[in-house]
């Protein structure tokens, strides 16, 4: 189905079928999977939520991420003021592509109680004039918060009213929050903007007298050329470790929609093949790119973990024919990598792991986890959904593991920590309050100053686990000092018991 005549792209509830709330072990979960299309868990939902995810500010990570571009966030000031938080890591991630990059730019029509009476259409078209002539962008892109949608401002028609007046080019996001319960909707919100005003084939003038000459070298660039679809929680470490692989085997990497710039997608055409680190983030873009352009693309596991890694780079080589040169190379790495990991296996063995964030990361990451000789005790994402499928595949023993489905939701969380008692937690950077007074050590699920991916990554994760584990004094006084939120009533009760489960049809 062709989602770029809507105006929106669809929620990813109605989409991929995707659940938001499960509580139970990974064969159940697995086994619902399977049966996605009765709406075993796609339709469950909770008797009282906390805290949950919202696409808006998720959508800013992509967003602010842009190169060349300026941001205006069409809503209340507060809706998206997280962005302030991402301003150095904008800045210095920009500027590793482009020395001369600007910083994070980003604007608000502040809206407020009059607004949500009279409209905030005048706003919105001072904002982008503003933009355009101030800052002179390569693009204006305007974000819908949740209050213009409610109070039906048409930011489509407004910003294509103003691109005669403007010479930015004008990209509209429809992520408006209230609009999904999965935060992972953004994704789609994003790139289905991306598709429709940032793809169309480059201008390229080539002399006649070289033409003959350089289409031959052209084809041939293009038949190696790979898109390497990065996401905002890989960080430039992971990007390094992905071009030295493919490289290695005779391939031309180019990173793309983070930190890239417009014109970059235009250029992003010319390949011979769509790579994507993590299906739950580019599924929809790259089936456009297909059907459209009939470029082929590879989804399947995230290169996290040294089975994950050597699946994915035979995925990557069985499209150029180099199997060969991919086992040789997987032969290698796994032969430095056996040798660097020893010092650590003894450290780790046995320790038991609770991991918490995306779906895809996490299950990917326990691979690293169980390559460690450490026992994997628990999963909880933040959705979940058929992307996952292929990435269980990679792991041992793990039907009866706990494994639940909660964006944020930190009450359930605390009552699981309490029950499993891990030894230590892999998490969801940002969301870390209530391991630390449950005073257990943890490691962030990502960084952007760390490398967590490819067979570096490996060598990495165990490397900062063991660190972790020799160093917890600190998270250890906080569970002294500081008292959990719930009462103690709460951790004797079922910590799914405000799940409400599908009522499936006889």
């Amino acid at each position: 189905m062709d989602f770029l005549k809507a105006k929106s792209a669809p929620s990813r509830e109605d989409r991929l079928k995707a659940a938001i709330a499960f509580g139970g072990v990974c064969s159940q979960i697995k086994n619902c999977d399977r049966a996605r299309a009765n709406g075993c868990t796609n339709l469950a939902s909770r008797k009282f939520t906390q805290a949950q995810g919202c696409q808006f500010t998720l959508s800013l990570g992509m967003l602010n991420s842009i190169r060349n571009s300026v941001v205006i966030m069409h809503g209340p000031v507060g809706c998206g003021i997280c962005a302030t938080g991402a301003y150095g890591q904008n800045k210095n991630m920009k500027r590793v592509r482009d020395p001369n990059a600007e910083g994070l730019i980003w604007l608000t029509t502040n809206l407020d109680e009059s607004d949500v009476i009279s409209g905030g259409e005048k706003k919105l078209r001072e904002a982008v004039l503003y933009v355009d002539k101030e800052f002179r962008p390569e693009s204006i892109i305007v974000a819908n918060s949740c209050v213009p949608a409610l109070i039906g401002d048409d930011i489509d028609n407004i910003l294509q009213d103003l691109q005669t007046q403007t010479a930015a080019i004008l990209v509209p996001i429809h992520c408006e929050g209230f609009k999904t319960k999965l935060m992972a909707t953004a994704y789609d919100a994003v790139y289905h903007g991306i598709l429709k005003k940032y793809i169309r084939y480059p201008d390229r003038k080539i002399p006649i007298w070289e033409q003959e000459e350089t289409l031959q070298r052209e084809r041939f660039r293009r038949s190696r050329k790979v898109n390497v679809l990065n996401v905002g929680s890989m960080s430039r470490f992971d990007e390094t470790e992905f071009r030295r692989i493919l490289e290695a085997l005779g391939l031309e990497v180019t990173f793309i929609p983070c930190y890239a710039e417009p014109e970059d997608f235009q250029y992003a055409l010319e390949t011979s093949l769509n790579v994507s680190l993590c299906g739950t983030h580019d599924d929809y873009f790259v089936e456009h790119l297909k059907t459209k352009y009939k470029i082929p693309f590879v989804v399947d596991t995230i290169p996290i973990g040294r089975k994950n890694t050597d699946r994915w780079l035979r995925r990557v080589a069985a499209h150029f024919g180099i199997e060969k040169e991919a086992e040789n190379f997987i032969a290698v790495e796994n032969q430095y990598l056996d040798e660097a990991l020893e010092p650590y296996r003894e450290i780790l063995r046995a320790k038991r792991v609770y991991l918490l964030g995306g779906e895809v990361r996490i299950v990917a990451t326990a691979e690293v986890i169980q390559d460690l000789g450490m026992e994997v005790v628990g999963f909880k994402a933040h959705h979940y959904d058929r992307f996952v499928e292929p990435i269980f595949e990679a792991l041992h023993d793990i039907d009866d593991v706990l494994f639940s489905v909660a964006t944020n939701q930190p009450f359930e969380s605390s009552n699981i920590i309490s029950k499993i008692k891990p030894d230590i937690l892999v998490a969801h950077v940002g969301g870390n309050n209530i391991a630390a007074r449950h005073g257990l050590p943890l490691l962030p699920l990502f960084g952007p100053q760390f490398n967590y991916c490819g067979y570096s990554g490996v060598f990495e994760i165990a490397r900062r686990l063991a660190q972790k584990l020799r160093n917890s004094e600190f998270n250890r006084q906080i569970s002294k000092n500081v008292a959990l939120p719930f009462k103690k009533e709460w951790y004797e009760k079922d910590p799914f018991s405000y799940i409400k489960p599908v009522a499936m049809e006889a």
